[in-house]
């Protein structure tokens, strides 16, 4: 295990720390890099996010995909998750802390406002992150595509109808761009820049030394994306921390119980650990780039359902990275 992944803890907060104070100090300069998107897509967390996914990205054989379909288990699980499960828990959630538990400290209005942004991150599974949490897991890199690819065809057109139903509207405006361009972006090309690669190295042996080299850029792409996350959203956790600390609650609650679920599901039904550990992480993780631009779609930027959204985001990182240690520290109790 390299540096970089023995102390990826402490790399993260050190990260966390960094994008804060560069927030608060040279706000001109996050704001260049936020103004720097496409359908609410940002090219500079786009590019990092490219760095972390393509090491992965050149270990998957499109020869092995069919034989990864023909093990349903891994896969099943994933899906019941994300798609039967995960919504409906974390819309759940939202109501109880914010309808009641922490009734006598926020309005109510605002309060709607939190449930909304809450129900937005709960049905958006991950895209792109997963790919790195699956790598520091040593995941099998074609069976995380294969969920992967799964999960976002069933996001094309199970995200709204959700949303829809538990937001209690009918006429949602879910922002087709940002989706199509993410897939895009996070998955198909990379995953094509990846087999090209492996064609052009040929042996087996060649892979795994070039996948060597590079795999140190995905670990700093991940730093780097949380600096610039922490610098875009300082001013929110400087000027707001009660609010945000509250929103972490449910969050934190969902992502540990989905964990749960989908780990021990895959763990009763003997999955393997190389598919299991993916498959629950996926469903902790989520596509923050739809929620947060759906949220600013339906509610506006200033909204408490973006900040919902957002908070989201924050959390994520330094809980995945303490399920992927417990994921790791468990392994030999799988097949």
């Amino acid at each position: 295990m390299s540096v970089f992944e023995r102390y990826l803890s402490v790399w993260i907060a050190l990260a966390m720390i960094v994008g804060i104070l560069v927030g608060s100090a040279v706000p001109g300069l996050v704001e260049t890099i936020a103004a720097a998107e496409v359908a609410n897509v940002n090219l500079v967390v786009a590019v990092l996010i490219w760095a972390m996914v393509y090491p992965m990205m050149v270990g998957v054989d499109p020869g092995t995909l069919k034989g990864a379909a023909k093990q349903p288990k891994g896969l099943a699980i994933t899906l019941a998750v994300n798609w039967l499960i995960k919504p409906f828990t974390m819309a759940a959630l939202g109501v109880v802390f914010f309808d009641y538990v922490f009734a006598d400290f926020i309005a109510p209005e605002d309060a709607q406002q939190y449930i909304a942004g809450l129900i937005l991150l709960g049905a958006a599974p991950c895209t792109a992150m997963v790919f790195v949490w699956s790598q520091l897991t040593r995941g099998d890199e074609s069976y995380t595509l294969l969920q992967v690819s799964v999960n976002d065809v069933v996001m094309v057109f199970a995200f709204a109808p959700i949303v829809a139903f538990l937001l209690g509207v009918t006429d949602i405006a879910v922002p087709w761009e940002t989706l199509f361009l993410s897939v895009v972006l996070f998955v198909a090309l990379p995953l094509a820049a990846g087999i090209w690669t492996r064609r052009r190295l040929g042996s087996a042996e060649r892979i795994d030394r070039f996948r060597d080299r590079i795999k140190p850029w995905s670990i700093l792409g991940l730093i780097a994306t949380v600096v610039i996350l922490f610098g875009l959203q300082g001013q929110v956790i400087l000027d707001r921390p009660q609010v945000i600390a509250l929103i972490a609650v449910p969050i934190l609650i969902q992502s540990y119980g989905i964990f749960a679920l989908a780990y021990a599901s895959a763990w009763a039904l003997r999955v393997p650990h190389r598919i299991a550990a993916p498959c629950a992480l996926i469903g902790t993780s989520n596509f923050f780039e739809l929620a947060v631009a759906v949220a600013i779609s339906l509610f506006g930027l200033n909204s408490g359902a973006a900040l919902a959204t957002v908070v989201g985001v924050l959390v994520e990182v330094p809980v995945m990275l303490s399920l992927v240690a417990f994921a790791n520290r468990t392994r030999t109790s799988f097949s």
